[in-house]
């Protein structure tokens, strides 16, 4: 791969289009020019010693641990998932992966409490609500499904699960949830 310099006397590329290194790595000359472009929009250089067909290297597309904390955070604040690719700059297939990541890092049993004073109603009865999203990754035959239960005045996570959408997922989910709210709670679902 070429990477070339900027104000290189050998290249004839103007110097805004420029890079680190300015010779061919097969062979070691300074001398190439522009030919087209690659199916992908990076511009071609032969070398005129070699005759090789040379590109500049890809774009690093790293995210740094700042920004991934940051795109937790945004999960977190349930802000769909289109939004936070274009408010932090990431493509809708890597945050999905990330999101798969995060899932299958949270622990099985979630430690979620029932809350422990009653709320604004003078008679409290837990509730919990049910939910599940759905998405896929590079095409639409790979679906991706996220099921949540949630303790509805509180709105804390009390149970977790990835996989299809399924009725066996669905029992995963259950199974998940504290004894307490499968014994005691009003569940919802759509």
């Amino acid at each position: 791969m070429l990477l070339l310099v900027k104000n290189s006397p050998a290249s004839t590329e103007s110097p805004a289009a420029m890079s680190a290194r300015n010779v061919c790595p097969p062979c070691g000359s300074q001398r190439y020019q522009k030919n087209g472009s690659t199916r992908h929009g990076t511009q071609n250089h032969p070398c005129k010693a070699c005759h090789r067909q040379l590109t500049a290297p890809p774009l690093d597309r790293s995210i740094a641990p700042e920004q991934r904390l940051r795109i937790e955070q945004l999960l977190c604040e349930r802000i769909s998932l289109r939004g936070i690719c274009r408010a932090v700059g990431v493509r809708l297939p890597w945050l999905l992966h990330f999101l798969v990541e995060c899932c299958t890092a949270c622990p099985e049993d979630l430690h979620a409490q029932p809350p422990t004073r009653p709320l604004a109603v003078g008679m409290s009865r837990l509730a919990a609500e049910a939910d599940e999203m759905g998405s896929f990754v590079q095409k639409q035959a790979n679906q991706q499904w996220i099921w949540i239960a949630m303790d509805a005045p509180t709105r804390q996570i009390i149970a977790l699960h990835g996989g299809e959408r399924s009725g066996t997922s669905g029992k995963e989910l259950w199974a998940h949830m504290p004894t307490v709210y499968r014994a005691q709670a009003t569940c919802h679902t759509d």
